[in-house]
């Protein structure tokens, strides 16, 4: 039998990708929109929920990250829609006293917090912003970049705290994952839209803190909570849904894609990374995909075993980009049948064609289920999913921008 080569080779599958995230970008922009600032949540229905008033900052921050791509993709409007979110974060979210809350009305700042999961979700945005050539994205880039480097960043670690009050004063003794790789992600984003080196060493520190040190000497199992001291946490149980107990495989196959990405970007100089994607990789299936009936379980405990069942869409999301990233580096089969399979997952069980975009979350059997996730949820992660694989990996860090 001949080889069939690599799916997102094929012109039938990239117009499929364009086309599942052409449905994508068309649901939302026109059910999210909110005339009075920012973005509704959406219902299973992908109807706008008016009853939630409340916007929190990294969804307003994806948003105007997604339509930063679809805008460097040609996609008219999509400019509209990056002006819409950057000036509710500046108008809303931005603090007098500095930094940006975590949760606002159009009225009011029912949540104060200043976190740093939020914060690199505004660095994010406004590189992409700034690439997507929006005139005030890049003064927005300066200001976090600023407020994350003074008041977040750590120098001795080389990551992140990770949350204040309104006061900035510290909220409790933790460190986290999570918030330290998204940042991580923003700060390649914000090199390349700056050129400044500074933002990527910052990045590949972190990975070093978080990859190449804790999760090497765990046997590649990603830690998520850390004390103040970085010393892993494996007894912490925090809110299911930012800090969930023990082990999340779709987050190393999210470093797996990062750290290809980081690899390139800094012209190949950490020896270490491509051994370690494939690492977190080849952990993250091994413990989390269901053998027997498909999907990655949400966590496992600190020997693989499933803890949270529940297949989540970011995960197959996350395990899409980083078999593309993998295949793409190392040419090996093995990841083009992962992205396969990832992909028929998704097909089959996420993707709601009656209603438009994802199911959050199905159950072990296959079947959609809610809590902690309900309706539509923000669009990043699926829109990267079907947008990554049709540009080539070389460290371009701001998803399916055309090359």
């Amino acid at each position: 039998m001949p080889d069939p080569g690599r799916w997102c080779d094929l012109p039938d599958h990239r117009a499929w990708l364009a086309r599942e995230a052409d449905d994508l970008l068309r649901l939302f922009e026109a059910q999210s929109v909110d005339p009075e600032g920012g973005f509704f949540e959406l219902d299973s229905a992908g109807q706008p929920l008016r009853q939630r008033p409340v916007r929190a900052i990294h969804a307003t921050a994806r948003m105007v990250h997604c339509y930063a791509i679809a805008a460097l993709r040609g996609r008219p409007g999509a400019m509209r829609i990056v002006d819409h979110g950057l000036r509710f974060i500046l108008a809303r979210h931005r603090r007098p006293s500095g930094g940006f809350a975590w949760g606002v009305t159009a009225h009011d700042v029912p949540d104060p917090r200043l976190t740093g999961y939020g914060h690199a979700f505004v660095l994010l945005a406004a590189a992409s912003g700034a690439q997507a050539g929006h005139p005030e994205a890049r003064a927005l880039l300066d200001e976090v970049a600023g407020v994350i480097t003074e008041r977040f960043w750590e120098e001795d670690a080389g990551a992140i705290r990770e949350a204040f009050d309104g006061q900035w004063r510290e909220l409790e003794p933790y460190r986290g994952q999570n918030c330290n790789m998204h940042l991580a992600e923003a700060l390649m984003a914000a090199h390349e839209a700056t050129g400044t080196a500074r933002y990527l060493r910052m990045a590949e520190r972190i990975a070093e803190l978080l990859v190449h040190r804790r999760a090497r000497e765990n046997d590649w199992r990603l830690a998520e909570h850390f004390d103040a001291d970085w010393r892993v946490d494996r007894g912490y149980a925090g809110d299911p849904m930012f800090r969930p107990a023990g082990l999340t495989p779709g987050h190393a196959l999210e470093w797996a894609r990062l750290l290809v990405q980081m690899w390139e970007a800094g012209e190949r100089r950490l020896s270490w990374a491509p051994d370690a994607a494939e690492a977190l990789f080849a952990r993250a299936v091994e413990d989390g995909w269901d053998m027997a009936r498909g999907g990655l379980v949400y966590t496992t405990d600190w020997i693989g075993a499933p803890a949270v069942a529940e297949r989540y869409w970011w995960p197959i999301c996350e395990g899409i980009g980083a078999a593309h990233a993998l295949a793409g580096m190392t040419g090996k089969a093995v990841y083009e049948d992962w992205y396969r399979r990832f992909w028929d997952f998704a097909a089959a069980h996420l993707i709601d064609r009656e209603n438009g975009g994802w199911h959050p979350q199905v159950d072990a059997e296959g079947y959609p289920s809610s809590d902690p996730f309900f309706g539509k949820p923000d669009l990043y992660h699926a829109l990267q999913a079907c947008l990554i694989p049709l540009s080539p990996v070389d460290g371009t860090t701001l998803a399916g921008r055309p090359s």
